[in-house]
Formats: C-alpha cells, structure tokens, sequence
C-alpha cells in the first residue's frame, strides 16, 4: 500500500517530521476539553442512578413531574420514565438533591431536553462572542 512522503508537523512553529498531518507530541485528543461524566455528576455511579430512580419512582408514585401521565401498566412495549434533573447540574441545579430529581415521560423529556440543549447552545455562542449570558 502507497504511503505519502513525510510531511512537516501543521502545528505552527513544529519541524518534526510525520506522515499523518501532526506529530505525535502535537496530534489531537479526541475529546480532549470535553468534562468527564463521572465529574460532572459528582462521580455517581450508574447504579447509584438506578437506585436514586427507584427511590424518587415510589416517592412520586411513578408519575411525570411536568405532566401528570403514569406509565401503562399493561403495555409492555411502553417506553420508560427517565430519572430527570428538575434545574439541569449545568445551569446550576444539584446532582443529588432529592428536590432537584423528578421522573419524565418519553414525550415530555423530549421537549425539556430539546429546550435544554437549546439554552446550552445559546451560552456556548455567548461565550464564543465574549457575552456574559444572562
């Protein structure tokens, strides 16, 4: 197989030699600047997720916060409540308060999420514009 001649690094300033666009001391990370999720959420483990979603599923009498529904309990196809932040831990909201902990049916954990993501994007173009969002 044809390889391409040894090229200078595309780090400005790098003279070393390779054949894959940056040398090794220069070759990007993937996810390098990217939170680990462990961190993010104060190192809860996904079993002690699970046993947080049990306990705020029987606190709540398995209902959505936002809307009410309860599951049907006779369709086995039916997709399952999500263990929700009620105030997201990146706008500030706690990642093991009880009070911030609420179930979400599929369809309204859709909305929220959407509607979530959206404000994230807005604050990373603020921040990308030198703007201090509100």
């Amino acid at each position: 197989m044809p390889t391409r001649p040894p090229s200078r690094c595309a780090e400005p300033g790098c003279r070393e030699l390779t054949t894959e666009g940056r040398c090794d001391e220069h070759k990007r990370r993937p996810w390098a600047g990217r939170d680990d999720k462990a961190a993010r959420y104060d190192g809860i483990s996904s079993g002690e997720w699970r046993a947080l979603k049990a306990r705020i599923a029987r606190r709540d009498h398995d209902t959505c916060y936002l809307c009410g529904a309860e599951p049907d309990p006779d369709d086995p196809d039916a997709e399952t409540y999500v263990l929700d932040h009620k105030t997201p831990v990146a706008e500030g909201g706690s990642a093991r308060d009880l009070d911030n902990l609420g179930l979400l049916c599929p369809s309204c954990d859709r909305v929220k999420s959407a509607a979530e993501a959206e404000r994230g994007r807005q604050r990373y173009l603020a921040r990308r514009r030198g703007i201090t969002p509100p």
